[in-house]
């Protein structure tokens, strides 16, 4: 896809007389030498603002260097793919704020079964505060993390878990399974490793790497 060599415009002697407006050399550069030679050369842009900046001696010593050194436009190998990706980027930016719904991921990575309905009315929405109780267990049933107290003197002074859901501020087995479950829901989760701690695991919490996770959680409130 090479273009035909441009050729000389102008002599040295034309390119040095006053006659030769310092514009028409700019023009002429931007019209035949690649971009990284204009960018080298701080001849991108505006031609009167570049006219006004740059001095004619060097635009006389550009000019002969792009026909010394062949550097017309189309010789930068990837200058033609990044123009592409710079226009295609551009026109996509108004279709990219639809396409925030996840697409097809496949099924969802957990699976939830009820233990207890909930009223079947009052669902949370992304970023309402939710509070739970909740019991998590690997699936060897070691108990890596509760808030439910032991005792039921315990309970009286323990608070559930509370945080805003559907913003990622917990697994996404969590942000997910809990915008399906209406309040006074209990329910047991099961939580793909993709969806809970992935395979780095939890060190801190004991959570080994690709862990399923079984979550025992009851939604006590919507605020």
């Amino acid at each position: 896809k090479m273009a035909a060599e441009p050729s000389k415009q102008w002599s040295e002697e034309q390119l040095k007389s006053d006659d030769l407006p310092k514009k028409d050399i700019i023009a002429f550069l931007q019209d035949n030498a690649a971009n990284s030679f204009l960018a080298e050369h701080k001849l991108m842009g505006n031609i009167k603002n570049v006219a006004k900046t740059a001095k004619k001696e060097n635009l006389v010593s550009a000019y002969n260097q792009l026909f010394e050194s062949k550097r017309f436009k189309g010789t930068d190998p990837v200058e033609d793919v990044t123009q592409q990706v710079k226009e295609v980027k551009i026109e996509d930016k108004p279709k990219d704020t639809k396409a925030a719904e996840p697409v097809d991921e496949g099924p969802p990575r957990y699976t939830k079964s009820v233990l207890k309905k909930g009223d079947k009315a009052s669902f949370p929405k992304k970023g309402d505060t939710v509070s739970c109780w909740y019991t998590g267990t690997l699936e060897d049933g070691t108990v890596f993390d509760t808030n439910v107290a032991a005792t039921a003197k315990k309970r009286k002074s323990s608070k559930p878990l509370s945080f805003k859901v559907g913003m990622g501020k917990v697994i996404r087995g969590w942000d997910e399974a809990l915008l399906t479950m209406s309040k006074g829901e209990k329910a047991c989760l099961e939580i793909e490793p993709e969806w809970a701690y992935g395979k780095k695991g939890l060190p801190d919490a004991k959570i080994p790497p690709n862990a399923k996770l079984i979550f025992e959680v009851e939604l006590v409130a919507i605020d």
